[in-house]
């Protein structure tokens, strides 16, 4: 099983995209070392308020990547600086 999910984020205190980016990086780094994931910023590049985040999960079980996929979802809702905007999330056989 495969399962992935894009993250779409609002970055409201960013005035800059080297703002952006420390923000985005810090918390791909915290999904990366947490979860057995990989994740990467797939849209919104260049603007320095929003950015949509990709993340990539294989398992076994779908149960197993459910339950580590709301895992994700509940760190990035609680990363400081990052307000969640939409969550749309796939799962492959």
């Amino acid at each position: 099983m495969v399962a992935g999910v894009q993250i779409e984020l609002l970055l409201p205190a960013c005035q800059n995209l080297k703002e952006k980016r420390a923000i985005v990086k810090s918390l791909i780094g915290k999904l990366r070392s947490r979860f057995n994931v990989s994740a990467a910023e797939v849209a919104y590049n260049e603007q320095w308020q929003r950015t949509v985040l990709g993340i990539a999960a294989v398992a076994n079980e779908i149960s197993f990547l459910q339950e580590e996929l709301q895992a994700v979802i509940r760190l990035v809702e609680i990363h400081p600086g990052v307000e969640l905007i939409h969550v749309d999330t796939e799962y492959y056989d």
